[in-house]
């Protein structure tokens, strides 16, 4: 019983990232249609409004748009999202966390 005490108090004091740990999806395992969050190293950015993200499982195709890519190569990151259920897996962002703890939030506006 004590060490069921002890375990629930460690994870209120742990850092929310860490808490969170197990609820990070790896690339490999996207599922179109679906509500993830994915842990990584921005990879490359091939376009104005999207940048690749890489975990150890692989790379996927992160959109922004119709905003500017708000991250930088080599930056690690997580990113909230919705899995396109597309022809080709990419995740439609609507919030990125940085390393520092910086929340931006992805508007969506369309004309």
């Amino acid at each position: 019983m004590k060490s069921l005490a002890m375990a629930l108090v460690s994870l209120f004091l742990l850092p929310a990232s860490v808490a969170n740990a197990s609820n990070i999806t790896p690339i490999d395992g996207l599922q179109r249609g679906t509500m993830v969050t994915v842990q990584g190293v921005v990879d490359r950015i091939p376009d104005e409004d999207e940048f690749v993200l890489r975990d150890a499982t692989g790379s996927v195709e992160i959109y922004v748009g119709p905003n500017w890519v708000p991250v930088d190569v080599g930056e690690q990151i997580t990113v909230e999202g919705f899995v396109d259920d597309g022809i080709f897996i990419e995740i439609y962002a609507r919030e990125i966390r940085r390393a520092n703890g910086q929340t931006v939030t992805i508007e969506r506006r369309y004309d």
